[in-house]
């Protein structure tokens, strides 16, 4: 990508953005509603979206995306780039300046060596790194200079922009966290739930799962941002009851993630207070198939690991009877309308990387039954097929969540159509999203059959995203369950495809093996089964202004630049 059309994407974005108002915290307080309560404040310890979020008022990375999936610097000077020196010529390392001046909100001066910390702290094997693909083919990191970073791959990198670019990998301050390596890494409260950054907010209270409050950066580098004195993300309820308390009752200023169907948006927003935006990102709502077995009949720390295999779940017969009995369309339509596309895909974009592939589209009830059929499962007398006398009978989790709900009813009477009994799990969102080792209902623990949910990556580069898949990153008790490869696929031709994709530099072949991959763990194994291509959806009143939401980043990416507007 061109450093100039880098900057031009920029400096569009902040001349769409309001003015700086004159003091910092003339506004007094914004107020946002997330219904998934935060767990913690480090993204690098959970998978779930809703840490990430959060945490971005206060820390941030090298570089950022705008809701145009365009690159802009954030604490560093500029984007490296070929043409600037940034990248070298044989695409094995980039170096990075920092802005000059950079404060952490205590008071101090932010350096390489921060950054350099923030890679050792991820990829430390102990730690358990949600975001360990952000770090793929990362040979070293170095400070070249208090302001200088040299990142080394150890193959030529096409696309170096993945560490520490976006809200999924920022700069920890290395003072702060400096005694939470490896195994100690969860275990460092204060620093995890009040991470001192860069950002234009600092904690000032976190209460796990409920609330946390804010106040303006005094160290942030723009003396009149933010205009807000003090902020407030307030956790619990549910999708509906957010974004009431913005489009109804006006208790609120911005309600993240309504994911809710259109007639019930569209009923809120008749109101006249605010209104709801979305944007299309890589957003895929899918199911997980456990590929190990979740039984209880294990003891803790062997469920849903790759020593036992799932007793009919690693059958791909089975796996593609689940895919083939579910109507995509149905589901849009009723979740989402013109917010949504059912899909085949777990990377619907950039358009190149998108496989081509819609068989799924069309559900095939007798296609799934004739496949189970031939595979050996036979229907007993009471609708639910075994084989070798073992049931097909799952249980199928997701979060707490109206449209979830309803997808899960649907799905539960299609597979019933094809001989499987599915049982329904519902989990509280701060839990099921949640980064507790010690909870049995995270989605990384996996302890039901398939589980339902979604997430996206940043930017246009899908490689970390599609790298989270190979065998090394199943979650285990080795990672403290925060490993990325939730479905515990693991395939050596996959592996050994997303080596040959890190050396492969012509953005076609790229694209090309990206498609492969893509397929792989679709229509190749339905280790994942994509549902629907959302949307990004969030609410926000009429009186914020600034809002400009953003499905490659952070939703609150630009929440420095947020202020009150008069109605």
């Amino acid at each position: 990508m061109k450093l100039k059309t880098l900057l031009m994407g920029a400096a569009a974005t902040l001349a769409m953005a309001p003015a700086a108002m004159a003091e910092r915290g003339s506004d007094g307080a914004l107020n946002i509603i997330m219904w998934q309560a935060p767990s913690t404040m480090n993204p690098y310890l959970s998978g779930g979206t809703k840490e990430l979020v959060a945490a971005s008022m206060v820390l941030e990375p090298l570089a950022g995306m705008t809701p145009e999936a365009e690159m802009f610097p954030r604490l560093a000077a500029e984007i490296p780039t070929l043409e600037n020196g940034g990248i070298a010529e044989d695409l094995k390392s980039v170096t990075w300046k920092l802005k000059e001046g950079l404060k952490w909100s205590d008071g101090t001066s932010v350096t390489s060596a921060d950054v350099v910390f923030s890679g050792q702290y991820c990829m430390d094997p102990e730690g358990g790194c949600s975001q360990l693909a952000k770090f793929e083919g990362v040979e070293a990191i170095e400070a070249v200079d208090d302001l200088t970073i040299k990142i080394t791959f150890a193959e030529p990198m096409p696309d170096p922009y993945s560490a520490f670019v976006g809200a999924n990998s920022p700069i920890l301050q290395k003072a702060q966290f400096e005694a939470c390596l490896g195994v100690n890494a969860p275990t460092c409260t204060d620093q995890n739930f009040n991470p001192i950054g860069t950002g234009p907010f600092r904690v000032t209270q976190f209460l796990t799962n409920d609330v946390i409050t804010f106040e303006a950066n005094p160290e942030y580098r723009d003396a009149a941002k933010p205009a807000f004195a003090t902020a407030t993300i307030k956790g619990g309820g549910d999708a509906a009851a957010a974004a009431r308390s913005v489009l109804e009752t006006g208790e609120f200023d911005y309600a993240w993630n309504t994911q809710l169907a259109p007639d019930v948006i569209a009923g809120m927003e008749a109101m006249g207070r605010g209104k709801v935006s979305a944007a299309f990102g890589s957003l895929v709502e899918r199911i997980h198939v456990n590929l190990t077995d979740p039984s209880s009949s294990y003891p803790e720390g062997e469920r849903s690991t790759a020593a036992n295999p799932h007793p009919f779940l690693s059958d791909p017969a089975v796996r593609k009877a689940l895919s083939m009995a579910i109507d995509r369309q149905l589901l849009t339509e009723i979740g989402y309308g013109d917010a949504g596309q059912p899909t085949c895909n777990y990377v619907p974009a950039p358009e190149a990387w998108a496989s081509p592939n819609t068989e799924c589209l069309t559900q095939d009830i007798a296609g799934a039954n004739a496949l189970l059929d031939e595979a050996g499962w036979t229907m007993g007398g009471s609708g639910v097929r075994e084989k070798d006398g073992v049931p097909l009978k799952m249980v199928f989790q997701t979060s707490v969540n109206a449209v979830r709900q309803d997808f899960q009813a649907l799905i539960k009477q299609w597979w019933s159509e094809i001989g499987i009994e599915t049982e329904l799990k519902t989990v509280d969102a701060s839990v099921f999203f949640g980064s507790d080792p010690g909870s049995p209902d995270t989605l990384q623990k996996f302890y039901a059959d398939v589980e339902m949910y979604a997430d996206n990556f940043e930017g246009g580069n899908p490689a970390p995203y599609l790298a989270k898949w190979t065998c090394d990153k199943a979650p285990s008790p080795e990672n403290q369950w925060q490993g990325e490869n939730i479905s515990r696929y693991c395939d050596e031709a996959y592996d050994a495809m997303m080596v040959e994709l890190s050396k492969t530099v012509d953005p076609a072949e790229r694209a090309k093996i990206g498609q492969k991959l893509n397929e792989m763990l679709t229509k190749e194994s339905n280790a994942i089964i994509p549902l629907v291509y959302r949307g990004t959806a969030s609410a926000h009143s009429n009186s914020l202004g600034g809002v400009d939401i953003n499905a490659w980043d952070s939703e609150l990416w630009n929440v420095a630049d947020w202020t009150r507007v008069e109605q």
